[in-house]
């Protein structure tokens, strides 16, 4: 076994990686870029190596710096991760080529499986089966029908030119298949000057169903599929293990024909083989075919870790150090069910745009793994992958393990940016979902109920004001009023763009009433707990002025205190300030103008809304500090009223 390794890698997958190398007692060496000085992977590294600026290409696909990083500190292995250099052969001969083991396959395998066309043809060579199709030169009629034929109805006819759905036909019977061709070859000649076509298999309820292979250079194994047809726009959302469906027959026949793969090529290591399903009719030995190999570490491995019980970073470290495979297949067996989804830094309501910003709380339930790369106080940078974290779940049964990974979203806790969590949690409660209607059109079909904002209700926004004034923790300075009589307020909280007023009536440290609209809400502390109207409170998390409610998967609430509204910097309210930082839409006050308490002075535009800011009391302009246009802080000062004596 080795005695120290590299992570040439960063992130989630680096920090899992770690975490297996040193409970195998093996010592890890990290690299990190400018960006990830402080980052979650160097601080669980044995030593760290600074490679180089933020971008990867200074930084993390800088092959020779990894290798000489591995070379300076006595590093006798290279660990890949997923991403950046984890299938490039060119980095597999250097590694080796500076005396170094790559925990991975070898260059030549990565290449046979790197060029699709030509990994297809490969396939098909040692017996694997692929998508059947015709894209010869013959463009003749009657060769091109005995083509779909050859391959089954239904086809697809294709300019090979095409794009945008021009030139494209979908034929289920032969008989349809000449007149279709017609049409799709004139829009092809009309669309781009070119008439020819490809005819291909019609997958007509495509699943994505992978098979995690592991191979010792001779010999490989399998460790089942995994079912990753939950996508969005190609990428992997949820993904389970095992299949939903699938059959003992079906599972053999793929298994075999993922080893017949990696053995085609001498694999050694982790690898996947996925694998285009027609599940129209259910899972048939006769509707799967070879898609391509994916020659690392999957990032949700984990799925199979936990039907199996193995550890696949172990399984690395181990075969690369030189060991047989650790198990036969006869050896290997399926126990229960594992969901994983990633949870990632993106703006859901605008189209999934990946966030930045600082974790200002990160929590995960008991009950689930977390495989993250990053902690409460880390920023999400903008230079990488905005993955937070792989939610991992397991059961008995699917429904157990389902229901398992809806509470465990339901209980995470993230604050600071936006993330999909609640899209995450729409999926987990998806009855069709749920019931195994499983094909990667899923979520294109029913995006619109998926991505509903949550919304707030009047406990939550109880809750928030609560916490943005220090009383969940008797820490407001307001307590010495309760002595005598409640302290009655109004406040106002921004959410989703809207104001809420919010009435406050402090009865005592550990009970206020509030009002929502008409809406009253009773907080009372009991037994060191908050409960409103008898619910147990939430918890929360406070960041300045941002409230998150950690309720619907995260409510977001920014509080705003209208005397600070009204500017009232002192006994005279003489100042008035901006109680946020926006951007001046309008002045209407001017120096020397009279003013009476109420009047607006300006108008100040914050978290996509706009704010009267108004006179305290009455008096006379005797300055106006900002001009509409102007970009200000919290408490800038912005009109200042002549001092009441003077």
């Amino acid at each position: 076994m080795f005695e120290r390794i590299l992570m040439a890698n960063r992130g989630e997958i680096a920090c899992r990686v770690i975490r297996s190398a040193r409970a195998m007692g093996v010592e890890v060496v990290a690299v990190y870029s400018d960006a990830d000085r402080d980052s979650a992977h160097v601080a669980l590294a044995n030593r760290a190596v600074h490679i180089g600026g933020a971008s990867p290409a200074e930084s993390y696909l800088r092959g020779e710096a990894i290798i000489a990083a591995a070379l300076e500190t006595g590093a006798q292995a290279i660990h890949p991760g997923y991403g950046f250099l984890s299938e490039n052969p060119d980095f597999v001969e250097a590694v080796e080529a500076a005396g170094l083991v790559f925990i991975g396959p070898s260059a030549t395998a990565i290449r046979a499986m790197g060029l699709k066309d030509a990994a297809k043809a490969l396939m098909e060579k040692a017996g694997v089966p692929v998508v059947p199709g015709y894209h010869g030169a013959n463009q003749d009629p009657e060769h091109l029908a005995g083509a779909a034929d050859a391959i089954g109805y239904p086809v697809l006819i294709k300019a090979v030119a095409g794009g945008g759905g021009k030139g494209m036909r979908l034929v289920e019977r032969p008989q349809d298949f000449m007149d279709a061709l017609e049409s799709a070859q004139g829009e092809a000649r009309t669309a781009f000057g070119n008439a020819a076509v490809l005819i291909e298999k019609f997958v007509q309820k495509p699943r994505h169903i992978e098979v995690q292979v592991f191979g010792d250079g001779t010999r490989a194994v399998h460790l089942f599929e995994r079912d990753c047809s939950l996508q969005r726009r190609h990428q992997k959302v949820i993904e389970e293990a095992p299949a939903p469906g699938m059959t003992p027959e079906m599972r053999a026949s793929m298994g075999q024909a993922a080893v017949r793969a990696a053995e085609a090529i001498g694999y050694s290591g982790a690898g996947t083989v996925e694998f285009i399903v027609d599940g129209s009719e259910g899972l048939r030995t006769d509707r799967f075919w070879f898609m391509e190999m994916n020659t690392r570490l999957q990032v949700e491995h984990p799925v199979t870790e936990a039907i199996t019980g193995v550890d696949l970073v172990e399984w690395q470290l181990r075969v690369a150090s030189g060991e047989g495979l650790p198990r036969q297949q006869e050896e290997l067996s399926i126990n229960g069910h594992a969901f994983e989804a990633r949870l990632y830094a993106e703006d859901v309501p605008k189209g999934f745009l990946p966030a930045t910003g600082r974790l200002t709380h990160l929590m995960f339930p008991d009950g689930c793994r977390a495989d993250s790369g990053v902690r409460a106080g880390d920023e999400i940078s903008p230079w990488y992958d905005p993955m937070i974290a792989k939610v991992i779940t397991h059961g008995p049964s699917r429904a157990v393990a389902l229901r398992r990974l809806a509470a465990a979203l339901g209980a995470t806790e993230v604050a600071g940016t936006v993330t999909n969590l609640g899209f995450l949690g729409a999926l987990a409660g998806h009855a069709g979902f749920a019931q195994g209607e499983v094909d990667t059109g899923l979520i294109a079909r029913d995006i619109d109920s998926l991505v509903v904002p949550p919304e707030a209700g009047p406990r939550e926004m109880a809750l928030a004001v609560l916490a943005g004034l220090g009383l969940l923790d008797n820490k407001s300075q307001d307590a010495g009023f309760f002595l005598w009589q409640p302290l009655e307020r109004e406040l106002r909280l921004i959410h989703g763009g809207e104001e809420i007023a919010v009435r406050l009536a402090t009865l005592s440290s550990n009970a206020h009433d509030l009002r929502i609209g008409e809406v009253p809400v009773k907080a009372r502390q009991v037994a060191g707990q908050w409960r409103l109207d008898d619910h147990p409170a939430p918890a929360v998390a406070i960041d300045g002025h941002r409230i998150t409610v950690f309720a619907r998967y995260g409510l977001t609430f920014d509080l705003v205190d209208p005397l600070a509204r009204e500017g009232a910097a002192g006994g005279d309210a003489t100042l008035i300030e901006a109680p946020m930082p926006g951007l001046v839409k309008a002045v209407y006050a001017a120096p020397g103008q009279a003013v009476t308490k109420g009047d607006r002075l300006a108008v100040l535009e914050a978290m996509k809304m706009e704010h009267s800011l108004l006179a305290a009391r009455d008096g006379v302009v005797a300055e106006v500090l900002v001009s509409a246009g102007d970009q200000v802080s919290a408490g800038a000062a912005l009109v200042r009223l002549e001092e009441e004596n003077a």
